[in-house]
């Protein structure tokens, strides 16, 4: 079966995963998901990943974070859309929790924050927000 929005699922997947508190999930791997996997690392939201070869697609392990028995993870929200892109300058990029969460946006320059297209002065697609 084609996905139409594998971001999409690789969200679902970490969101259902933590929600039933389990220690690791599994995504198929793609360059994009290894970026928004090293984002989540960066910001602190997830331990780590780690990419398991497997011939021909590849897997992508997470490996979840809870303090105590509470998640990191409060949300994960899909932005832009195949359906529906949303775009944003570096002037109007979007506040998550008054800034307390994370925007994910996609550059020029590849994936990255909104606090740091905010400092090198670039807009894009914004994919994500995670709280």
């Amino acid at each position: 079966m084609q996905m139409s929005d594998v971001i999409a699922d690789m969200l679902t997947r970490i969101r259902n995963a933590s929600n039933a508190k389990h220690a690791t999930v599994d995504i198929p791997a793609s360059n994009m998901k290894k970026s928004i996997a090293d984002i989540l690392v960066e910001e602190g939201y997830i331990k780590g990943y780690d990419v398991i070869e497997d011939g021909k697609q590849g897997t992508i392990r997470v490996t979840l974070k809870y303090i105590g028995k509470s998640k990191v993870i409060r949300g994960l929200k899909r932005v832009s859309k195949p359906g529906l892109r949303i775009y944003a300058g570096y002037e109007d990029m979007p506040k998550v929790m008054n800034g307390l969460g994370t925007v994910i946006v996609s550059t020029s320059k590849g994936l990255m924050t909104d606090k740091k297209a905010r400092a090198e002065k670039i807009g894009g697609e914004i994919i994500a927000f995670v709280w």
